[in-house]
Order: structure tokens, then sequence, then C-alpha cells
């Protein structure tokens, strides 16, 4: 018997000490440290029990850079176009993806929708958390939904939570798609500590990294969040897989945001956009449709901005509310945008235009849940605030996209024909854009109205007069 230590291992970042500290000395988080018994054949044994059975990989030699054969590996079809264009346009053979979400936010039905829809694969579905007949029931369920076809004839299932039996079952079974559901309930039987611990996450999620990349098996692993927002485990479980995708949106409302925070063979930038139904996840191929209210006619506070982001445009409805402070210090609130660029913009709004809001409560809400970071949402954000200030509507018909800076210009944005073309497809009349983004723009191509403007003050006058 291999004699057991004890150490202390980070929770946040995974950095391990031979003795307890107050402050972590990696990530500087504080009551961090967490003691753990560890053997000392742990890592041997268990990261060879990953490659037993699998293929044989080739002695490791190195290579000059040219030398190197240039190819290309052909990408899976998900049969999702949102989580195609997440992964970056597929699912590379070989790679292992982490997808972490709230409770209750989809990310086992979205796991189970994706096998479903993959007949022309052998996938295997490990489930740590639900029984067999609760997979069932739940399979049934998003088998109504029109857009899976699949009986689930390529989908075995597997309820376990010892990783030595799952990878024996991969080993005999082959899959062409491997998904653990989730890898907070896996655990080591080499390792003597519960499941979800640092050490078990950690060593079986590089177990499983090894089988994925010595069979060229892709492996989905459904993680955590913990009350933070964070993924749970240590950090170094986002650095061992080569794509992060997280789940965001509120449990209550119906759509769902998928983001690629890490992705090796893609773009960060990309995102899913999907709409929780009772049939499951429903992909939305043209957002900004949904996310406009038909019937905002004659309100005030609200402007229409055309953001991007990743490689989508998309038009949003930017909502503002500003009233008189009830208390002594007023208050500044907003969601789905940056508060901090919001108290910029309103210092912009009150010195370069003359509008005193220091004694008034302004609060943002980008409608349809969203978090939006693009900086074209600026010009938007100011005309919404100012259209309910003074409780004068903005036309319909009339959208906008440009960047603020802190002397009142209207800075250019990126992709602008983009965002014009969306807007012009969904029917708008009239779009408000920097100066200097004019430049090079072919307008007879395009039957909408274009309004330049250098500063804000030329904005707000073409929308108020």
């Amino acid at each position: 018997m291999a004699k057991e230590k004890t150490a202390y291992v980070c929770e946040n970042c995974g950095y391990d000490s031979q003795k307890w500290l107050g402050k972590c000395p990696s990530c500087g988080q504080w009551n961090t440290f967490k003691e753990v018994k560890v053997a000392a054949s742990t890592s041997r044994s268990v990261a060879t029990s990953a490659s037993r059975g699998a293929l044989t990989a080739l002695s490791a030699k190195p290579l000059k850079l040219k030398d190197i054969a240039d190819r290309e590996l052909p990408r899976i079809d998900m049969h999702d176009s949102e989580l195609n264009r997440v992964l970056g346009g597929g699912l590379v053979p070989g790679s292992i993806v982490l997808l972490g979400g709230e409770p209750g936010i989809g990310k086992s039905t979205l796991s189970l929708q994706t096998a479903l829809r993959l007949t022309d694969k052998e996938i295997l579905y490990v489930s740590g958390e639900e029984s067999s007949h609760q997979l069932k029931m739940r399979a049934q369920r998003l088998a109504a939904n029109i857009n899976i076809h699949g009986t689930g004839d390529s989908v075995t299932v597997l309820c376990e939570t010892s990783l030595e039996k799952i990878i024996d079952q991969m080993n005999e079974l082959n899959p062409e798609l491997v998904v653990i559901d989730s890898i907070q309930t896996i655990a080591s039987d080499n390792i003597e500590t519960a499941p979800g611990n640092i050490t078990q996450v950690r060593e079986c999620a590089a177990a499983l990294l090894r089988y994925a990349k010595t069979t060229g098996t892709p492996v989905i692993l459904i993680g955590h969040i913990t009350k933070d927002g964070t993924l749970a485990g240590p950090k170094i479980l986002e650095h061992i897989v080569d794509t992060v995708i997280q789940f965001e949106g509120d449990n209550h409302y119906q759509y769902r945001i998928l983001r690629s925070i890490k992705n090796r063979f893609g773009s960060t930038s990309e995102l899913g956009i999907y709409e929780m139904g009772q049939n499951g996840l429903r992909e939305v191929v043209n957002p900004s449709e949904l996310l406009l209210t038909k019937d905002h006619e004659g309100l005030s506070g609200v402007a229409i901005s055309s953001a991007i982001e990743g490689a989508r445009p998309f038009m949003l409805e930017t909502q503002a509310l500003v009233s008189t402070a009830a208390y002594g210090t007023p208050q500044r609130s907003a969601t789905g945008f940056d508060q901090r660029r919001l108290n910029m913009l309103l210092a912009v709004l009150e010195k370069r235009v003359g509008f005193k809001l220091i004694q008034k409560d302004v609060f943002i809400n980008i409608a349809g849940g969203l978090r939006v970071t693009d900086l074209a949402m600026d010009l938007s954000i100011i005309a919404a605030v100012l259209s309910s200030n003074v409780d004068t509507a903005i036309e319909t018909d009339y959208c906008m996209a440009g960047e603020v800076g802190l002397s009142g210009e209207v800075r250019p944005v990126a992709r602008i024909e983009q965002r014009i073309s969306e807007a012009e497809k969904l029917g708008f009349k009239h779009f408000i854009l920097p100066a200097h983004n004019m430049q090079g723009i072919d307008t007879k191509k395009y039957k909408i109205e274009l309004i330049p403007v250098k500063r804000v003050e030329e904005a707000l006058r073409a929308l108020f007069g």
C-alpha cells in the first residue's frame, strides 16, 4: 500500500502546498486552501487507467516546425447551427469541451438534444446525476421537437460515477462521441476523496483528456457553476480542456445565451442564442425579430441599436427610465450593460450636452436578457436616457450605432455595412452612424437613409429636432 500524504490545495486555482496558507500565492485569494489526502501513486495509476485498451500513442520525438504535416481535421457537424458557430464550425475530433452553466439553465438538455440529433454517430452518454429512466423520459420529451428526427438508437446510456468503470466501457464500446454529465460527479477509485474534490476533478479530467487525445474521440464535459458564476473546480480544469463554453441567462427567462470563453480551434467572440420551450432548446436563427418589441410606438426611453457579437449583427432594444431621485443619493442601475460605462456616458451627457442628471435616478435595461459589450451601444444608451428624461418618444423607424468619446464625439465602429444591411432588412428607414464610417460606403446600394453625425448633439438633434 502506498503511503498517504496530506496536502493543501487552493479551491480557486489548484495551487498546492505542504502547509496551510491564509492567502494563495498564485491567485491572491484568501481562505481557499483545503486539506486533501493524496496517495503517492495517484497520478500514475489514474493516467495509466485512461490509456488502457486505447490506441498506443507513438513515442514523442522532437520535430522541426517545417517538418510537421499540415493537415486540417474534418469537423463533426452537430446539426445545430448555433452550437456549430460557438465551437468554430463544428466539433473537432479528439477535442475535449467543457460546458458550464447555472443549475437548470439547460446544459443536460442541450447535450442530450445534440446526441439525439447525431443519428450517424455512436454516442456514449455517461450520467452521474440522473437515472436511466429519467434520461429516457427527457429523451421522449425532446424527441417531440420537430427538429429532432432520431429515435435514440445510436445513443448508449451509462449511469456510473467510477472513472475506471467508465473508461472500461469506453474502451469496449469505442464510441464516436462521449458526454460526461457531470465531471463533478465522477471519481477515481485510486483517490480517497469525495467526488467533486479538487484532486478528483483534476485527475479525472486529465484521464479523460488522455483518452480523447489517444483515441481521437471528442469528449463533452458538463461542469457545475459556483455561486460567484465561475466554473466549479480548480482553474487548471479550464486549462486542460480545449474549449470552454458557458450557458447564460435567467432560469425564468425564455432566452439562453451560449458563449465561448476559450476555444483552441475557433474564435471566442461568437455566441449562440436559444429559446427554452416545452420541447427543449430551439435555435434562434434571427434574434433581431425576437428581441425587438413591436408595440413601443409612442413610448419614451426606447432606442434601437445595431450591435454585433462575434460575426452576427442584430438589433437590440435599449430601455431607459429617468426619474427624480427619491433619496439623497441618485441611483444608477444597468441590466445587460456595463454600469461603469453608463456612469461615463451620463457624465458626457451632462458635461458636453448640458443636461443635468445629477439629481435623477437612471435605470438601463437591454431587452431580451442579453449582456452586450459592443461599444456601438453608446449612442443608443444616450438617446434612450434623454428620451426618458424629456418624456419624448423616438420614432420607431430610427436605429443607430456609434461609440461616444469623453469629449462628446461619435467615434467610428467596426463592420458598419453589416449593421446597415441588418437594419434595412428589418424595415428601418433611418440609420444614425458616425461620420467617419461614411468613407468607402456605397450609399446607392442602400434604400435606408444614412445620417452621419460627428458629435452627440448632432445625433440628438436628428432624433428630437
